[in-house]
């Protein structure tokens, strides 16, 4: 479980840069009533960010009403992929709320035919249908049952497995809980359904063994074969790292998915839309889903995600049987399409996949300086990482993760709350509109806020 960051005031040094200003105590003194009233109002799930008061977002940085200005490393955690607050994105949902149509249910409109295609036209050839939704969860879901449905028509109600990986996050509703492979956050579930598996995400830091070997094994282990499983449920990169899992084992489960008939689904809620240098995160394989799983990014905005698969299996529902109250919704399908217009018009892709090993090598001196407490480092496009440990050992050390994190806020360098399995992972991802100069100076508060934090803990 995380740890809550304080509301109490507290007086830093006053920082002013192109990028990053700090002039008042963080959280300014004014901010603890709202955030009190949340912490009043709200469940204490809500209290796990940095405890300071957005007032406004502009491209890569972030305002509060007291003259604080940071430099964005979260993109409220990857949905800004195009900048917070565009000006094109704000002016398509201006001029959408000003057509008069906020909501149609899902009777046909003009802004979900628009986006539709567009999103067909970035997807690989082969994916040719798409289903709008709201966020991630909803996703992901959907993606379990098209799986699951094509599997009992072709295997009968043998064929229901559904295969996710350790370490993995797909959603905390039923279904994408018990697919992901947090186990302490399946504890509610308690009956969870015994065709649900996890195998072992090869990483190669926290699982060493990185073979295909791993995932027959599991099979062999529950003493089932490719008869019985319909779909196998994988983060393109896991977001707890963020990790990769090695390309040769990615084409080995494509075809092994291929010869049992087995649906592949790539999540790629917060990997797709130019995030790792590639449109796709999937590229990076050489392979393509049956199945994707997308959202955040899609609209550097508001609320939508999307399924996008093939049609056999798209069209496995009839009219009325697979649809959403929001589907598609006119106004967050205007800021989409703008989005990713913008990112493709602006070339933020091939941004990201330039200063994807500034940022790599940005991690690898930090983790360098700090071997014994910096575990693991990893980044590809604009997305990294900083896994950190008890000193000498693989022991996550989620209290460390938290205080470099509370470090940089304070001194103008935004980032989420840790992430990962023990929450020991300070997670990097700022809008992929952040030139060069702006990433270098976040890494170099980075690097001072982990000097510092690890100061700290030796003291």
């Amino acid at each position: 479980m995380g740890k809550e960051y304080s509301i109490t005031p507290v007086t830093v040094p006053h920082v002013e840069t192109k990028y990053r200003k700090i002039v008042t105590p963080i959280p300014h003194p004014d901010s603890v009533p709202t955030l009190e009233k949340l912490r009043k109002l709200e469940p204490t799930s809500m209290r796990g960010m940095p405890q300071i008061v957005w007032d406004r977002a502009e491209d890569i940085q972030i305002y509060d009403k007291h003259g604080n200005m940071w430099l964005d490393w979260s993109s409220g955690v990857l949905v800004t992929n195009a900048g917070h607050g565009v000006k094109e994105v704000r002016q398509a949902i201006i001029d959408q709320v000003n057509s008069g149509l906020l909501h149609n249910y899902v009777f046909p409109s003009e802004e979900r035919a628009e986006l539709a295609e567009l999103l067909i036209s970035v997807a690989p050839e082969g994916l040719e249908k798409v289903f709008l939704l709201t966020t991630g969860s909803e996703a992901t879901e959907c993606a379990i049952k098209l799986a699951r449905t094509h599997g009992i028509k072709i295997g009968g109600n043998r064929k229901i497995g559904i295969i996710g990986y350790t370490r993995g996050f797909h959603g905390r509703t039923l279904g994408s809980q018990q697919a992901g492979g947090m186990a302490g956050q399946k504890n509610w579930i308690v009956n969870e359904d015994p065709r649900i598996l996890n195998a072992p995400f090869p990483d190669g830091y926290w699982t060493e063994d990185t073979s295909f070997d791993t995932f027959l094994k599991l099979l062999a282990d529950k003493g089932l074969t490719g008869a019985d499983i319909a779909g196998v449920m994988m983060e393109t990169y896991q977001g707890v790292g963020p990790d990769f899992a090695p390309t040769d084992y990615v084409k080995k489960l494509r075809a092994w998915c291929d010869e049992n008939d087995v649906v592949l689904v790539f999540d790629e809620v917060q990997a797709g839309f130019g995030r790792t240098g590639k449109f796709w995160a999937f590229e990076h394989y050489g392979v393509t889903p049956d199945i994707i799983c997308c959202g955040k990014g899609i609209s550097s905005s508001l609320p939508l995600s999307a399924v996008i698969g093939r049609e056999a299996l798209m069209d496995q529902y009839g009219p009325g049987a697979m649809t959403s109250t929001h589907t598609g919704n006119p106004v967050c399908c205007a800021a989409a399409v703008a989005a990713i217009q913008k990112l493709l018009r602006e070339k933020m892709t091939e941004n990201a996949a330039a200063l994807g090993p500034v940022l790599l090598e940005g991690l690898k001196k930090i983790q360098a300086k700090h071997p014994t407490v910096i575990g693991n480092v990893s980044a590809t496009g604009l997305v990294g990482g900083m896994q950190t440990v008890k000193p000498g050992t693989k022991d996550p050390d989620h209290d460390l993760a938290h205080r470099i994190i509370e470090l940089c806020v304070q001194r103008g360098l935004l980032l989420f709350a840790p992430v990962g399995a023990w929450g020991q992972t300070v997670k990097i991802s700022p809008p992929l509109s952040i030139p060069r100069e702006a990433l270098e100076e976040g890494i170099t508060v980075l690097a001072q806020a982990t000097d510092d934090a690890v100061a700290e803990m030796v003291k």
